[in-house]
């Protein structure tokens, strides 16, 4: 009697950094162990047809269209526009990362980067340089308004510690939504009434068809003179020259700018010499090995055990 032993297709994992490939390699290895993890530079082209599921950091869209027989893809970001945006409307589903320690570190993000505005410590940075011992005037949280743009999981993990810090807060989103003790807006009237309003604008919407450029020299001189920006969603949503125009010409006092329209930024961007921009490597809000590797293991085992695909996103929307 011949028996037919019955073989699980491997997994592929697909990153853009190979050292951080391996490590997601070994620690997703260790939480499904009766699984095949396989980097994508090492499978066989019968493996390749044969991949049902996609583990992807960053990866090169083209390296994940040649799974061609995908039903689902896992992304170990939050972020997955760039997939959205080139894997077009036949892309197989995709499941998001979806991580409380993300919004969680988002928030510490969110709170220590408005201290810096709201504290002056660029204008301190300044004075250092030029060794002046100068007190600047205290301003209570309670006087300042920092306005949210964007309201999902992040968006609201960030209202509650700005909240609990003593700010006042407002918050946008693109369609109308609700926050326990936050001001909120939606719309373009609404984003309009957001920016006038606020000390401090912070990005964290998600990249879209509908928020790519969606600060521009329009609505940045909306915005309070004197205020300030930080920008912790993608880089594409604030026009990056008009950005600079807008700090030239005094409207905007400083930038925290986290993410950008090519990364890492060129060596020749204005923004790492301009005086009035702090410049941070994408180090916001870094997926959390320990607990991501849970979830994406939660969620395939789930699916092995189920054939039910976890919660994906809209692709129309984009998240």
């Amino acid at each position: 009697m011949t028996v037919i032993t019955m073989t699980k297709s491997p997994i592929a994992l697909v990153a853009r950094d190979v050292a951080s490939a391996v490590q997601w390699q070994h620690v997703l290895s260790v939480h499904l162990p009766n699984e095949k993890i396989v980097q994508f530079a090492d499978l066989q082209s019968r493996e390749k047809a044969a991949v049902e599921i996609a583990i992807v950091a960053n990866p090169d869209p083209t390296e994940v269209a040649q799974l061609t027989n995908l039903v689902w893809i896992q992304s170990l970001w939050a972020g997955v526009e760039r997939l959205v945006a080139e894997l077009g409307p036949k892309a197989p589903p995709i499941v998001r990362l979806v991580d409380p320690e993300l919004a969680r570190t988002m928030a510490e993000a969110v709170l220590a980067w408005t201290y810096y505005l709201h504290r002056d410590m660029p204008a301190y940075l300044r004075q250092q340089k030029k060794a002046v011992w100068q007190q600047r005037p205290y301003v209570h949280p309670g006087r300042m308004t920092v306005g949210l743009l964007g309201l999902g999981a992040l968006g609201m993990r960030a209202a509650g510690r700005l909240k609990d810090a003593g700010f006042v807060v407002k918050a946008w989103s693109r369609s109308p939504r609700q926050c326990d003790g936050v001001e909120t807006f939606s719309g373009d009237d609404g984003l309009q009434a957001l920016l006038v309003a606020s000390d401090i604008v912070v990005c964290l919407v998600p990249l879209t068809c509908e928020t790519r450029g969606l600060i521009d020299a329009r609505r940045l001189s909306s915005m309070k003179e004197g205020a300030g920006l930080i920008n912790f969603a993608r880089g594409p949503v604030i026009v990056a020259e008009d950005l600079i125009d807008a700090l030239d010409a005094g409207r905007l006092s400083h930038a925290v700018l986290d993410v950008f329209d090519t990364e890492p930024l060129p060596e020749s961007s204005r923004f790492w010499s301009h005086p009035k921009v702090t410049v941070l490597p994408h180090i916001s809000a870094p997926t959390d090995r320990d607990t991501a590797v849970r979830i994406v293991a939660a969620n395939i085992q789930a699916y092995q055990a189920s054939g039910i695909i976890p919660a994906t996103i809209d692709l129309a929307r984009g998240y």
